[in-house]
C-alpha cells in the first residue's frame, strides 16, 4: 500500500530560532541605541586638548625624574646608555659610510658615485642583473631629485636596524623552530608586538634613549623583529618528520642536525622572513622621523605639517622607490636559496663568478673615485632637478584644489557629513558605561567570558587613563574604514578567487601596494582633500585594502570546486553560488581579513594625526612637540596599546567561530 503524500506543513523546514550570539549581540545593539537616544551627551568623560588628569601629570614627573636622574641610575648607567652607546656606534658607522661624516666637509667614507657602485655590485652578487641595474637607477635617481644624503641616511638607519635583528631574530626563531617551549612562551609575546601600530614604539624609547638615531633603531628593531623570528621559527618546523628521523638514524647530534640539514632547508623561508622585516624596518624607520631619527622621514614630516605637498611628493616617491629596491634585492635573494635554483641559472657558475669579480674590481674603482674626487664625492647640484620636480607637483596639486575642489570637497564633506560625524557622535556621545557594557556584551557573544573579561579590563584602563573619548574618536574612524576596506576585499578578493586570470592581472599591484610604508599614504590625499580626518581614513583605507583582498581572495580560492560545482549543477546562479556558498563558507577568512584589515587601519588613522586626524594619534604627536603634554602623549600611546589588543582579540574570536553549514548543499538524494 503506497505511503501517503506528506503533508506541505510536514515538507516544510522548522524555524530556526535564535542563537544565543544572536540574541546577545541583538540586545547589545538595542541597549546600546537607547543608551544613545535617552542619555546622549552624559558621562562621556571628554578631556579637553589642553587639559591634563593627575595621570598625565604624573607621567610628566616622571619624564622629569629621568630626565635629572639619567646620569647616575644604575639602570642607566649600566643597561640602557651602554645599549645606546652600542647601537648608536653602529648606525654612526653605517652613516658615516654611506651619509655624511661629522667633522669637516661632512662628506661620506665612500661618496655617491662608490655608494652607487658599491650597492649595484651587491644586489648584482645576492640577486641578478636586473635588480642590480635598478638598484643603480633608482640611486642616481635620489640624487637628481636633490634628496641623495636623505635617501643615504634612511638606508643607513635601515640597514642597521636589519642587521642587529637578525642577530636578535635568528637565534630565537631558531630557538622556537627547535623547542616546542620556547615557541609557546614567545607566540604570544610577538602576537602583541605586531598588534600595535607603530607610533605606540616612540614615547617610551624616547624617554629610555632620547631621540635620535639610536631610539629610532632601537624601536625599528622591536618593531621588525617578529617576522623574522616567526618564519625561522616555521622554516626549521617545517621540515619533513622523516627527514629528521633519517638524520637520527645517522648518529647527528642535535647541533649538527641543526646546522647541516634544519637551516639549510629552511633557508629559503629565513631569507623570507629577511624580506618581510627589511620592509618593516623601512617602514618604522621613517615614522621615528618623530623622534629625530635623519632622513626621508624628516622631509615627509616637515612637508606634511606645512602641507608642502610638492616637497611631500618629491620625498614620498623617494620612500617608495627605496622600498622597491629593498624588496626585489631580499626577494630576489629568497629566490637563489630555493632548491634546485642553481639549476635554473641561465649562466654558469664560472661565467657568473667572472662577472662578479670583474664588477668588483669596476666597484672598488668607483669607490676610489668616490674618495679622491670632489665630484664622486658630493652629488653635483647641477644634475639636481628636484626643485623643479617639487615646483611641478606643488603646481598641480593647486591646480587640482582649484578645480577639482567642487567633487573632491562635495565628497568630503558628504561622506564627513553623512557618515563619519554620525558614527563618531553615537561613540563619543554615548555614556561611557554604556558603551562598556555593550562592547563586554559583544566579546561574550563572540568569545565567552575570558573575552569579556579582557574587554572590560582594556576598557577600564583605557578610562583610567583619561583619554576615553580620543580613544572613541579613534575607534569611530577605524570601525569607519574597516568596513570600507571589508566591501573593497570582499568584492574584489571574490573576483580574484574565482578567476585566475584576475589574481594574476591584481595581485602584482597588491603585493606593490604592501611594500610602500604607511607614510607614504597620507601625500597624495593630502594634495586633493586637504589636512583632514578624512584625509586619514582614505590613506588607512589603500593601506588596509591590499591585505584584506589578498586573504579573501585566499580563502575564496581554497573552497573546494566540488562544492561549488554542486551549487551549479542544482541551478544556482552566479550570484547565488557567491553569496549562499562562497561566502558562507569563506567566513571564517572574511573573519580574518577583517583582524588584519582593522589592525592595520587602526596602525593608519593614528599616523593620520599628521593630517589632522584627531584622536589618540594627535595626543601621540603632541607629546613629542610639547614637553608639557609629554605625559598625556604616553598615555595616549598606552590607550593605543589598549585599543589595538581589544579590537585584535575580537575579530581573532570572530575568525575562530566554524563556518556555518550549507543546508542546500547538505542534503542527499535518495
Amino acid at each position: 500500500m503506497p505511503e501517503p503524500a506528506p503533508s506541505p506543513s510536514s515538507s516544510r523546514q522548522p524555524r530556526r530560532r535564535p542563537s544565543l550570539r544572536t540574541i546577545l549581540l541583538a540586545s547589545a545593539a538595542v541597549i546600546w541605541i537607547l543608551g544613545f537616544v535617552i542619555l546622549h551627551g552624559t558621562s562621556t568623560l571628554t578631556l579637553p586638548a589642553s587639559e591634563l588628569t593627575d595621570l598625565h601629570r604624573s607621567l610628566n614627573q616622571f619624564n622629569a625624574w629621568v630626565a635629572a636622574n639619567r646620569a647616575d641610575n644604575p639602570l642607566f648607567l649600566y643597561v640602557f646608555t651602554p645599549l645606546r652607546a652600542g647601537v648608536d656606534a653602529v648606525a654612526n658607522l653605517f652613516i658615516t659610510t654611506f651619509a655624511a661624516s661629522s667633522t669637516g666637509l661632512r662628506l661620506p667614507e665612500i661618496g655617491w658615485l662608490g655608494t652607487v657602485g658599491l650597492l649595484g655590485w651587491i644586489a648584482l652578487a645576492i640577486g641578478n642583473a636586473r635588480v642590480a641595474l635598478l638598484t643603480v637607477a633608482v640611486f642616481m635617481f635620489f640624487g637628481f631629485q636633490g634628496l641623495f644624503l636623505e635617501a643615504t641616511y634612511t638606508f643607513a638607519l635601515v640597514l642597521t636596524a636589519v642587521l642587529l635583528t637578525l642577530l636578535v631574530g635568528i637565534p630565537i626563531g631558531v630557538l622556537a623552530g627547535v623547542y616546542g617551549r620556547v615557541a609557546r612562551v614567545i607566540t604570544p609575546v610577538l602576537d602583541f608586538m605586531q598588534t600595535l601600530p607603530t607610533f605606540v614604539y616612540l614615547a617610551p624609547l624616547a624617554l629610555i634613549f632620547l631621540i635620535g638615531p639610536a631610539s629610532a633603531v632601537i624601536a625599528t628593531v622591536i618593531y621588525a623583529a617578529p617576522p623574522v623570528i616567526r618564519l625561522t621559527a616555521h622554516g626549521i618546523r617545517g621540515i619533513p618528520e622523516n627527514t629528521r628521523e633519517a638524520s637520527d638514524s645517522l648518529g647527528t647530534t642535535g647541533l649538527q642536525r641543526l646546522v647541516t640539514l634544519q637551516l639549510p632547508m629552511a633557508r629559503r623561508t629565513i631569507v623570507m622572513g629577511i624580506n618581510q622585516s627589511t620592509m618593516a624596518a623601512l617602514s618604522m624607520v621613517t615614522i621615528a622621523a618623530l623622534i629625530a631619527a635623519p632622513g626621508l622621514g624628516q622631509v615627509v614630516v616637515r612637508a606634511l605639517q606645512s602641507l608642502d605637498v610638492g616637497t611631500a611628493v618629491n620625498a614620498g616617491l623617494s620612500i617608495v622607490l627605496l622600498a622597491i629596491v629593498l624588496d626585489r634585492v631580499t626577494t630576489a635573494a629568497s629566490r637563489r636559496a630555493e632548491p634546485g635554483a642553481a639549476r635554473n641559472r641561465r649562466v654558469s657558475r664560472r661565467t657568473r663568478y667572472v662577472v662578479l669579480g670583474i664588477t668588483l674590481v669596476l666597484a672598488l674603482v668607483m669607490v676610489q673615485f668616490s674618495r679622491t674626487m670632489l665630484w664622486a664625492a658630493a652629488f653635483p647640484t647641477n644634475l639636481n632637478v628636484g626643485p623643479a620636480m617639487v615646483q611641478a607637483v606643488g603646481s598641480a596639486s593647486q591646480w587640482m584644489q582649484d578645480n577639482l575642489s567642487f567633487f573632491t570637497v562635495s565628497f568630503r564633506e558628504v561622506v564627513t557629513t553623512g557618515i563619519l560625524n554620525p558614527f563618531q557622535s553615537l561613540l563619543t556621545e554615548t555614556p561611557a558605561y554604556i558603551l562598556v557594557a555593550v562592547i563586554a556584551i559583544t566579546a561574550y557573544a563572540l568569545g565567552g567570558w575570558k573575552l569579556s573579561a579582557l574587554a572590560f579590563a582594556c576598557l577600564g584602563v583605557i578610562i583610567y587613563l583619561g583619554l576615553w573619548s580620543d580613544s572613541m574618536v579613534t575607534l569611530a574612524g577605524t570601525l569607519v574604514a574597516t568596513m570600507v576596506v571589508m566591501v573593497l576585499g570582499i568584492v574584489f578578493g571574490v573576483a580574484m578567487g574565482r578567476s585566475a586570470r584576475v589574481d594574476q592581472i591584481m595581485r602584482p599591484m597588491l603585493d606593490a601596494g604592501q611594500t610602500m610604508p604607511a607614510f607614504v599614504y597620507l601625500v597624495p590625499f593630502l594634495g586633493l582633500f586637504g589636512a583632514t580626518r578624512f584625509t586619514a581614513i582614505i590613506a588607512g583605507i589603500i593601506y588596509a585594502a591590499p591585505v584584506a583582498i589578498k586573504i579573501t581572495a585566499d580563502g575564496i580560492a581554497a573552497i573546494s570546486p566540488t562544492v561549488v560545482e554542486a551549487a551549479v549543477a542544482s541551478g544556482s546562479t552566479p550570484w547565488q553560488v557567491i553569496t549562499k556558498v562562497q561566502l558562507p563558507m569563506a567566513r571564517q577568512t572574511l573573519a580574518l581579513a577583517a583582524n588584519q584589515g582593522l589592525i592595520y587601519v587602526l596602525a593608519m588613522v593614528v599616523v593620520g594625526a599628521l593630517v589632522g586626524a584627531g584622536g589618540l594619534g594627535y595626543d601621540v604627536v603632541a607629546g613629542f612637540v610639547q614637553s608639557a603634554l609629554f605625559g598625556k602623549g604616553l598615555a595616549a600611546g598606552l590607550a593605543i596599546v589598549f585599543l589595538g589588543i581589544l579590537l585584535d582579540r575580537m575579530t581573532q574570536a570572530a575568525a575562530a567561530t566554524p563556518a556555518r553549514k550549507i543546508p542546500s548543499l547538505q542534503t542527499s538524494t535518495t
